[in-house]
């Protein structure tokens, strides 16, 4: 299905990521894909493992955005409450999946399905099921609430399931061009001006410093894709007129 571009919200559920002892891989990967979609991520929130704090995000981005998406917090652990939460924020009982329940119950031997592994098994009321080829247990949506794993390898196989499921926008298309030697204060007066003749593109200045010395990345991000080119030639000739060579793509 393909229609006007719709608007995501990315929510990183967990007090690993805060507090820097997990490193979070999946919004690079969510974005990436999502913009490739015509889904254009348009906020990130990275929050504990309190329940409060979960039910009133969920609450507030699910009202403000098109898609949610869910990292974390959907394990056996004490501490993975994603999905009692989501079902308190839709009001709606959080109960045992009947297939997810029975799905797990064969797959474990005599015993293993204990008590941990029982609240994998249990969504809320009217959850529907985002599968994948990595774990037994899957992901789901409410609404338009996606909820997905934390662990990498799983989430990105939930969200290849629930892709075609997904409306079609137009994809955000990219150009970078890179100069070193260049400096972002001499580059800001040329910059406002061509984003002032492109202001549908987000056109992004990026430093960056390398053994070699530094430089700046110019990004020109957008649905046009002869805007982008447009706008990302007239970077070109900034760099030029500054007295820089422009290089296509980021810096090495």
């Amino acid at each position: 299905m393909t229609q006007g571009n719709q608007t995501a919200c990315i929510v990183v559920i967990g007090n690993e990521v805060l507090s820097g002892r997990t490193q979070d891989a999946n919004i690079k990967f969510l974005a990436q894909r999502l913009g490739d979609m015509g889904i254009p991520v348009r906020e990130v929130r990275i929050i504990p493992d309190v329940a409060d704090t979960i039910v009133r995000t969920i609450n507030e981005v699910r009202a403000a955005f098109d898609h949610v998406f869910t990292t974390g917090g959907i394990g056996p652990t004490h501490d993975d409450i994603t999905s009692e939460c989501i079902a308190a924020a839709f009001g709606v009982p959080w109960e045992p999946q009947p297939v997810v329940w029975a799905r797990m119950e064969a797959y474990y031997p005599t015993g293993g399905f204990n008590a941990a592994r029982q609240r994998m098994a249990t969504m809320p009321r009217g959850a529907v099921l985002i599968d994948n080829g990595q774990s037994i247990a899957p992901g789901f949506s409410m609404g338009n609430v996606h909820v997905m794993a934390g662990v990498p390898a799983i989430m990105r196989a939930m969200f290849e399931m629930l892709a075609p499921t997904l409306p079609v926008g137009v994809p955000v298309v990219s150009h970078t061009v890179h100069a070193p030697g260049a400096r972002e204060g001499d580059l800001a007066a040329g910059l406002s001006d061509i984003q002032a003749k492109y202001p549908a593109l987000d056109l992004g200045s990026y430093p960056f410093y390398r053994d070699g010395g530094a430089g700046v990345a110019i990004v020109a991000k957008g649905t046009d894709a002869a805007a982008v080119e447009a706008a990302t030639e007239e970077v070109r000739v900034l760099f030029q007129a500054l007295g820089v060579a422009p290089v296509e793509g980021e810096p090495a």
